[in-house]
């Protein structure tokens, strides 16, 4: 009996609409469109859940004891339906898991246990949440825009135990003057909202924090990106434009080419020192974006004694 050897429907399909007899007769672009697309396992345009679960997933090997521990402390993580995957009997999702990597490079620098923290611009609060799960914090105050504020108040009020909750402060941006009073802070967080701020709104924050802080963790994008392919500005031009105008670091770059990226890190050092009087005590990659940048500086000068791992007398001036 002969052997039987024909085209499934399904490539009978990518035959007539994309791998077609003309395929071959131009060369130029293929690898970045329709014909090889079908070929391979890739597309971008149709794969993103695809992709977000793969990134997960990879940078889940590599994570150590230390770093599941961080994230296994965070209860209530499935909150909000998050993209997660599986390793070895574990759940995790990108924004915990960079939760557990930042937490491990700031403990390094930064005493948390008793500490009391302010994040600018904490999203829907995936940091406080992970800060208050693994450290005994004695306070944590979060700035942010109205909006934003009563979705991180939302979510840690779902998420949070009745103590842990108790050590929050919310205060909205038009408020900081009279809200903040005299507190003072050990660590001040910052994690992607710098680079979404006009640059004398950085500024006054950057000031805000040499005043009143004795440590600054912060991870923020080396410069900006010009590259439609990536997502084909879906947002619109003007979107694109309103980007351009904001943070401390315009300087467009291939964020896809490491020496790029390493050429712009000095800036970015000098563009987040708060002042002179601070030190960067360490600083390295933000995982997993080839163009973010993380760094813990500390605040020398004799206004603030934060609690750093060089020792001195925490900021317990602050109120919850």
């Amino acid at each position: 009996m002969a052997e039987v050897f024909q085209a499934s429907r399904q490539w009978e399909r990518i035959s007539e609409l994309w791998v077609t007899e003309d395929a071959a007769t131009d060369l130029t672009g293929f690898k970045s469109d329709r014909r090889n697309f079908n070929l391979a396992l890739w597309d971008p345009t149709a794969n993103g859940i695809r992709y977000l679960r793969a990134l997960v997933y990879e940078l889940a090997t590599r994570l150590g004891d230390d770093d599941w521990s961080k994230i296994e402390s965070v209860r209530n993580r499935e909150v909000g339906d998050p993209v997660t995957v599986r390793y070895e009997g574990k759940s995790v999702c990108l924004d915990y898991l960079q939760a557990a990597l930042e937490l491990g490079f700031i403990e390094k620098e930064v005493d948390l246990d008793g500490a009391h923290v302010l994040e600018i611009g904490a999203g829907y609060g995936r940091t406080c949440h992970s800060m208050l799960s693994n450290y005994d914090l004695a306070s944590y105050t979060i700035i942010d825009l109205k909006n934003t504020l009563s979705l991180s108040r939302a979510y840690l009020r779902a998420v949070l135990d009745e103590k842990q909750f108790a050590k929050l402060k919310f205060v909205q941006v038009e408020d900081i003057d009279t809200a903040l009073g005299t507190d003072r802070f050990d660590l001040c967080v910052n994690v992607h909202s710098f680079t979404e701020m006009t640059p004398d709104t950085v500024k006054a924050y950057l000031r805000l924090i040499d005043e009143r802080c004795g440590a600054f963790f912060v991870k923020n994008p080396v410069g900006k990106f010009r590259d439609k392919s990536m997502d084909g500005h879906q947002k619109g031009e003007e979107a694109v434009k309103l980007a351009m105008e904001t943070g401390p670091l315009r300087q467009v770059l291939d964020i896809h080419d490491s020496e790029a990226v390493a050429a712009a890190v000095p800036a970015f050092i000098d563009a987040y020192r708060p002042a002179d009087r601070w030190t960067c005590a360490a600083d390295t990659r933000g995982l997993p974006w080839s163009y973010f940048w993380q760094a813990v500086f500390r605040n020398t000068g004799s206004r603030n004694t934060g609690s750093t791992k060089a020792g001195g007398e925490k900021a317990h001036d602050a109120r919850p």
